[in-house]
């Protein structure tokens, strides 16, 4: 099962990582400014990480490719590691959609 790890960053910014069942890393977040909005931020990828049109597929100068999940008002809400292939990329997005939904929340920051 996946799982959300809250944490805060040096600069006192909240972020989150949603992890798969074997701990990697399958999507991070922005930074905010308050422990409510990294919370609504989770919401709003256990929402939008079921619509496929929502992952924003990229390919970076180095020839890496990663992807960006957005919200509704196309803001990304999360954004992915660098991949080596198109493959491993939709691999990576098929882990969110799988495991955002039901993910438990663990929050670091207490």
């Amino acid at each position: 099962m996946g799982k959300y790890l809250v944490t805060k960053r040096v600069n006192g910014e909240f972020q989150f990582n949603l992890k798969a069942g074997n701990g990697q890393t399958i999507l991070a977040s922005e930074g905010y400014s308050t422990k409510a909005g990294c919370e609504n931020g989770i919401e709003s990828v256990r929402k939008n990480a079921q619509d496929d049109g929502r992952f924003e597929r990229k390919e970076s100068s180095n020839g890496k490719h990663y992807f960006n999940l957005k919200a509704g008002n196309n803001q990304i809400i999360g954004n992915s590691e660098m991949y080596e292939s198109v493959a491993a990329r939709e691999n990576g997005i098929e882990s969110v959609k799988k495991n955002a939904p039901d993910a438990i929340i663990e929050d670091q920051t207490a």
